[in-house]
């Protein structure tokens, strides 16, 4: 397949998957069709996987421009930054830091959106600019703001839109302060997670007006939440679906090492043992993370592979004051269990998994999240129903 080819073939490839998945509606094929991905994608990605947080090696346009056409046009993520900028290949780095997201996600948000002819919208995270590019087209660049942290991102993708014909403000800047020059705004949309939403955005979208944005407890489990603005500052609605974001800068959690709970000791230090009959499997999936995490903050969990097919779960909190781990091994009834400090980690995760099996292991649907100035509640099925939060 040549380059030229790949040009014609693969825009419409992939608006046919789109609109059999439901995510490209008629409202926004225009804009689709005008703003082909591929001129907001660099020369040199990472493809990813759908579904999937992993990426494949480094794909260089002008060494492998199949392959690179390939991955444009795959309905799935592509990693455009690791690690803030600094490592640039080959191979992969430790973190990734920006991207172009998965089109069913990009066109599933832009839907929940509701965007009405000359509305105003501003949008958290540049990227590379395909997500301003779709808003100019649909709304007029005049009546986009996009705003993004990395100055380089911010510069490529203000590029790419000067040569597709758009000129939107992109400013640089901390997304979590929004841009108060424009307030307020009609719609506010981010393509990276969090897990408070800043008082800025309430602040900075007019009464009725909506904000969809990516939201996940610090435990992990994600979902694209979809709030309106009350008259009081206020903002509530459901989460509408899975989703699987790069957190906002401002918000990023900074993972302590284990030796720093096991002060200088061997595991199991002064941790105290016990057995559990639930299993670290039942409670790594993304929406029971999601139930388990509400319930459970401020802790999170990392898995320990081994090469037998065991592994250990360990649990730890962000004050660096308790831990806990759970062993798996295939076919067992029952786990062995260490936690060690005030909080029994392991404890809580067991009772918010009780809790969200005994409400009929409720997906991501039924979930929602309120916004004020007293702080932020998810609750289950209505805002009166919030979700017990444990400790």
């Amino acid at each position: 397949m040549t380059e030229h080819t790949a040009k014609e073939v693969g825009p419409k490839g992939l608006a046919s998957v789109l609109m059999e998945k439901g995510a490209l509606t008629s409202d926004w094929l225009p804009a689709f069709e005008a703003v082909p991905r591929h001129a907001f994608v660099p020369d040199a990605i990472w493809p990813g996987r759908a579904g999937m947080n992993r990426q494949s090696d480094r794909v260089i346009r002008s060494e492998e421009p199949e392959d690179w056409w390939a991955a444009v046009y795959r309905d799935a993520p592509v990693t455009t930054q690791w690690d803030d900028g600094s490592y640039t290949g080959p191979g992969k780095g430790t973190s990734p830091t920006s991207s172009n997201s998965m089109p069913t996600m990009v066109f599933s948000m832009l839907h929940e959106l509701s965007v009405e002819d000359g509305q105003t919208v501003l949008e958290i995270g540049t990227g590379t600019g395909w997500n301003a590019a779709l808003l100019s087209h649909r709304l007029g660049a005049q009546n986009v703001v996009t705003v993004e942290v990395d100055e380089s991102s911010a510069k490529d993708a203000r590029t790419r839109l000067n040569l597709a014909g758009f000129r939107p403000l992109v400013h640089v800047g901390d997304g979590a302060h929004g841009y108060p020059q424009r307030a307020p705004y009609d719609r506010l949309i981010a393509t990276c997670s969090i897990d408070s939403v800043p008082s800025a955005w309430r602040a900075q979208v007019r009464p009725g007006g909506i904000i969809v944005t990516p939201w996940g407890p610090t435990y992990g489990g994600e979902a694209v939440a979809r709030l309106t603005v009350a008259e009081d500052g206020s903002a509530s609605g459901p989460f509408v679906g899975s989703s699987a974001f790069m957190r906002m800068r401002a918000q990023r959690l900074r993972r302590t090492h284990v030796r720093e709970y096991l002060g200088g000791r061997k595991w199991p230090a002064d941790g105290v043992r016990s057995v559990s009959a639930l299993s670290p499997d039942d409670v790594g999936d993304w929406p029971t993370m999601f139930a388990v995490g509400v319930q459970v903050p401020n802790a999170f969990p990392r898995m320990e592979s081994y090469d037998d097919g065991t592994y250990t779960l360990w649990l730890r909190d962000t004050a660096v004051t308790s831990w806990a781990t759970a062993d798996y091994v295939p076919g067992k009834d029952e786990f062995e269990v260490y936690q060690s400090g005030p909080r029994n980690l392991w404890d809580e995760v067991l009772t918010a998994y009780d809790w969200w099996d005994g409400e009929g292991r409720p997906g991501f649907e039924r979930f929602g999240l309120t916004v004020d100035d007293d702080g932020e509640r998810v609750w289950l099925d209505s805002p009166g129903n919030p979700v017990p939060v444990r400790p």
